[in-house]
C-alpha cells in the first residue's frame, strides 16, 4: 500500500460522505467501540456524518482523512473543540477510524499526527481521547499520549457485552 494522502476537510462533498459512511460501517463491523451497535445500518451512519457535517460548518471541529490513490477513504479522526468557557484550551480526539483493510500501515499514526496538529493550530494544548481497543491503546502510547486509567464496564461493544474503556490525554503545550 502507498502511503495515503491527509488532509483536513472543511466540509463534506458527496464523494467523501460515501466514504465516510462505509468507513464507519466498516469499523464497528469489525467490533470497533464508536457508539454505535450492531447491525450498524447506513441510515445510522448517514445521520452521524450529517451532525459531523453540521459541526464542520459551525467551525466546532476538525475532520481529518486519509485517502489512498484512488481516493478510497482508509482512516479518520475529529479534534473536537471543549464548549466550557473554562475549558478553551482543551480539545476531544474522536471518531479514531481506520479501515479493517488498511490497519497496521501507518494510517492511524498519520491521521491522529494530522488531528494533533489541528488541534494545535486552533490553540488546543491539551488534548483526552478514550478507547476500548488494546490495538488503539499501542497506537496512542507510540504517540506519545499518556494514559489515565480504565474505567470497566463504562460502554457496549457494538454486539451487546461490557467493556472497559481506557482514558487518555496529550499536552501540547511544549511544542
Amino acid at each position: 500500500m502507498k502511503v495515503p494522502t491527509v488532509r483536513r476537510l472543511d466540509a463534506i462533498d458527496t464523494r467523501e460522505f460515501e466514504g465516510l459512511c462505509a468507513l464507519l460501517i466498516d469499523c464497528v463491523a469489525g467490533g470497533a467501540s464508536v457508539n454505535f451497535m450492531w447491525p450498524m445500518t447506513r441510515d445510522k451512519a448517514e445521520k452521524f456524518w450529517n451532525g459531523v457535517a453540521e459541526g464542520l460548518g459551525r467551525a466546532d471541529r476538525a475532520l481529518i482523512i486519509a485517502q489512498d490513490a484512488g481516493g478510497e477513504i482508509l482512516g479518520c479522526a475529529q479534534a473536537i473543540w471543549a464548549t466550557p468557557e473554562n475549558q478553551p484550551h482543551r480539545a476531544d480526539i474522536a471518531k479514531m477510524l481506520v479501515r479493517r483493510s488498511a490497519r497496521r500501515r501507518g494510517v492511524g499514526a498519520r491521521v491522529l499526527a494530522a488531528a494533533e496538529r489541528a488541534a494545535f493550530d486552533a490553540g488546543k494544548t491539551l488534548l483526552v481521547l478514550d478507547t476500548a481497543s488494546a490495538e488503539a491503546e499501542r497506537l496512542y502510547e507510540r504517540a506519545g499520549w499518556q494514559r489515565v486509567g480504565t474505567v470497566p464496564k463504562y460502554a457496549l461493544l457494538p454486539d451487546g457485552p461490557l467493556c472497559s474503556t481506557v482514558f487518555y490525554y496529550k499536552d501540547l503545550s511544549g511544542r
